[in-house]
C-alpha cells in the first residue's frame, strides 16, 4: 500500500489510525509533505515506545490520526522541512539536534526532511545549523508530535539520545 496511500486513507477517514515506517524506505518519497496542511492528519505517536534488543516488532512506525492539538503529547515535535543544498555536511550538522529521515526533493533541488526534535530543541536551532552547513531552508511545518522513545537495557529504560 505504501506510506502515501496510508496518509490518503487516514485523510479520508473520520477516526482511523494509520501506521507508516519511522525510517527511510526506498521509493517511498516524502510522504510527510501531505501532513503539512491544517486539515491533514498528524503524527500522534511512535511505536514501539520502548526499544529492546529482543523486541518482536522491531520496525519503528509513526501512528497517524486526526486529533485535537491540545490532546497531543509534545515531548518530541515532528517537523517537515524542505531544504536546498542538502549534503553530508548538513546531515552531520543535524545529528546532535534531531532524528532525521531524508528524501530527495526535486522541487527545491535538495531534500525533504522529517525531523524529530526533542523537547528543549528548536526548529530555529536546526535552521541555523543547516545554514551554517551551507544549506538553505525553503519551508518548514509542524506535522505532529509523540512521546520520548526509551531503550531497554540491563540498566533499565533510558531515553534514546537525539540522533542515536
Amino acid at each position: 500500500m505504501g506510506a502515501a496511500a496510508v496518509v490518503a486513507a487516514v485523510s479520508d477517514s473520520a477516526g482511523d489510525l494509520g501506521l507508516v515506517p519511522a525510517v527511510a524506505t526506498p521509493g517511498a518519497g516524502a510522504w510527510w509533505n501531505a501532513l503539512e496542511f491544517d486539515s491533514a492528519p498528524k503524527i500522534i505517536a511512535r511505536l514501539p515506545f520502548v526499544e529492546r534488543a529482543d523486541h518482536p516488532a522491531a520496525l519503528p512506525v509513526f501512528v497517524l490520526s486526526r486529533i485535537a492539538n491540545d490532546a497531543m503529547v509534545t515531548e518530541i515535535g515532528v517537523w517537515s522541512m524542505r531544504v536546498a543544498g542538502w549534503s553530508a555536511r548538513a546531515a552531520e550538522a543535524l545529528s546532535p539536534l534531531a532524528e532525521v529521515i531524508a528524501a530527495p526533493d526535486r522541487a527545491f533541488d535538495g531534500a525533504a526532511l522529517l525531523l524529530s526534535v526533542p523537547q528543549g530543541g528548536s526548529i530555529e536551532a536546526i535552521t541555523a545549523a543547516l545554514v551554517k552547513a551551507g544549506a538553505s531552508v525553503r519551508a518548514s511545518a509542524l506535522v505532529g508530535s509523540h512521546a520520548t522513545l526509551y531503550r531497554m537495557s540491563a540498566e533499565g529504560a533510558r531515553p534514546v539520545p537525539t540522533g542515536r
